[in-house]
């Protein structure tokens, strides 16, 4: 049974929509790279990019775990956006989700280790 609770309300769901559709449109460098490695169940499951949960935008998530995956540009680092993340990451978290963070340069520069890191988070919990 879906939570109702995991999905955005209607009167904010079509816009999110469209957004969600410009991002996959115009992904980031890195989120291009992550997508070439977890696209087609690459990891034995299905990930969706840019996908509407509750009032936000994931980067990527597979429904089948329950785990987001963000990929952080440079201004994650700012304070007010780390305190909006924090709380977008509870939110998310309280309806089930992993979520895991990964910087621009973690993605671009160091992507064994990231795709390392999805997989013990997928099969080893």
């Amino acid at each position: 049974m879906i939570d109702e609770l995991k999905w955005a309300a209607n009167d904010r769901y079509a816009l999110l929509k469209e957004s969600a559709r410009l991002n996959r449109i115009n992904p980031t460098d890195a989120e291009q790279v992550l997508w070439q490695y977890i696209r087609g169940k690459a990891l034995k499951t299905k990930f969706f990019r840019q996908y509407v949960i509750a009032d936000y935008i994931v980067d990527f998530v597979s429904l089948e775990f329950n785990l987001i995956i963000e990929v952080d540009g440079p201004y994650h680092t700012e304070q007010e956006q780390q305190q909006y993340d924090n709380g977008r990451t509870a939110r998310l978290e309280s309806l089930g989700f992993k979520v895991l963070r990964f910087t621009n340069d973690q993605v671009l520069n160091q992507i064994d280790n990231v795709i390392e890191t999805i997989k013990k988070n997928l099969y080893e919990e």
